[in-house]
């Protein structure tokens, strides 16, 4: 599970096997047992939460959204050099 960052102890990051065909950018995010999955295109929006605060949520999106940059880079650098290597 390659990390991208960490903020305020919740973890940012995503899978190395992310579905075949690879799904879109997004990252997910865990902190304890909860999880969350965000899209990160254009703008960032929730797939998925189990365990998280409507305000924990509000805040990771923010986050994510702050950091979308940063995320997608991490997320093409890691998918475009793996599957050359197939």
């Amino acid at each position: 599970m390659p990390k991208i960052f960490v903020y305020n102890g919740y973890r940012f990051f995503y899978f190395s096997n992310e579905g075949n065909p690879l799904e879109p950018c997004h990252v997910h995010v865990r902190k304890g047992e909860s999880l969350a999955k965000f899209w990160v295109g254009e703008t960032v929006s929730l797939a998925d939460n189990i365990g998280f605060s409507a305000k924990e949520l509000s805040d990771l999106c923010k986050v994510a959204n702050e950091n979308k940059d940063k995320i997608k880079e991490a997320w093409n650098e890691f998918f475009k050099r793996n599957s050359k290597s197939k």
